[in-house]
């Protein structure tokens, strides 16, 4: 999987991305850090997220405040995958580059641990696809371009009941992942709900991140007999989860989240996960407004490859800083702030988006299914 950034042998890895030749004197700099995860469990997707922030600054490499031209350089700091690192990625972000703003993190877990050092600070972040309630929740400096779990659980639960036709669910967790975890308890709830039976959920298995084998937890599974098996993880351990899967001869329709939309999560599950159908953020089918088609068209030509929908939110989170920039007309971070707090209707690749009292933005949600080997999009769900 591609990777952005340099590594370096240090406790957090960072590298300034210019955006012109040469650099640019800091008195004509704004700085945006990219706080991702570039390498362990969720580096694919920390990767991809960044890559529509890369995007998004080579097409948009400068802001004007006050007639005074700014080149934008991206500050790139790898947490890492992991909570401490990326507290320490965050810190690095805060004190030692001194950041206008912040994009990120794949990874809600990363996000919230992250989130307090920005607020201390200051300094805005704009999330693209930490999708849990915690993120934001009291955090006045942490807002996000994406849908929260809460919409995503219950879109799941009810393609559960109405369209699979479940009556009976089982629940597979990644335990030490609090995206993971809160999903499936907001699918758990919708679902109970619309089969009007408290007894439901007839399962529910836990695994750690990192884990490979799952077959304790499927033969429990199989046991129960369920209609339906909603796993919300990584797309590494979900992929392996359904290969197994199968590979004990169990059929029952695998249900997931917005995680499931990488690449590696066909690599790694290969024929075995075809069917896994999941909610996500983004379709590549067909633009669905004007910066969707400028966003589709210059992603394929710059990276050679189809966007895995993360992009998209990162390159929407990139635009939603820049233009709370120039209605600010300043780039002090807290007026920054203010004016992300104040986005209405602003047309990004993966929708309009308008950031609400709790600093959230409420999006649709597409539903994809693998098909012949690859993410085919089946509908769109709105709030």
């Amino acid at each position: 999987m591609k990777r952005i950034g340099s590594l370096v042998a240090a406790t957090v890895a960072a590298v300034v991305l210019a955006s012109c030749g040469g650099g640019a004197a800091k008195s004509n700099t704004v700085k945006i850090g990219v706080f991702e995860p570039l390498t362990g469990a969720n580096g694919a997707g920390g990767a991809d997220e960044a890559e529509g922030v890369k995007l998004a600054n080579a097409l948009y490499p400068t802001v004007t405040v006050g007639g005074k031209t700014y080149n934008i350089e991206l500050v790139v700091a790898d947490n890492k995958s992991d909570k401490v690192e990326a507290a320490n990625a965050a810190t690095m972000l805060a004190q030692q580059a001194k950041v206008n703003a912040v994009v990120g993190s794949w990874g809600s877990s990363l996000s919230m641990s992250g989130g307090p050092i920005f607020a201390e600070a200051k300094i805005p972040a704009v999330g693209a696809s930490c999708t849990n309630p915690n993120v934001t929740k009291g955090n006045e400096y942490y807002f996000r371009v994406c849908f929260l779990d809460p919409f995503q659980g219950q879109v799941m639960a009810t393609y559960a009941f109405k369209n699979v036709g479940a009556k009976k669910a089982a629940i597979v967790r990644e335990v030490s992942n609090d995206y993971s975890v809160g999903l499936a308890k907001f699918f758990v709830d919708s679902f109970v709900k619309l089969t009007g039976d408290p007894n439901a959920i007839v399962a529910q298995a836990d695994y750690n991140t990192g884990d490979q084998d799952f077959n304790a937890q499927l033969t429990n599974i199989m046991k129960a007999k369920p209609d339906v098996i909603f796993a919300p993880g990584n797309f590494t351990e979900s992929a392996l989860l359904i290969k197994q899967a199968r590979q004990l001869g169990i059929k029952t329709p695998f249900l997931g989240g917005d995680t499931w939309d990488e690449q590696a999560f066909l690599d790694v599950g290969g024929k075995e996960v075809e069917g896994a159908t999941f909610s996500t953020f983004f379709a590549n089918d067909v633009p669905i407004n004007g910066t969707s088609a400028v966003f589709l068209k210059e992603f394929r030509a710059k990276y050679n490859k189809e966007p895995a929908a993360v992009a998209a939110l990162g390159f929407d989170a990139y635009l939603v800083i820049l233009d709370s920039i120039k209605r600010a007309n300043s780039v002090d971070p807290v007026k920054i702030r203010d004016e992300i707090a104040k986005t209405t209707n602003f047309e990004g690749a993966a929708g309009s988006i308008t950031i609400d009292a709790d600093r959230n933005a409420e999006k649709d949600a597409v539903i994809k299914i693998v098909k012949d080997g690859k993410f085919q999009y089946l509908t769109t769900v709105r709030p």
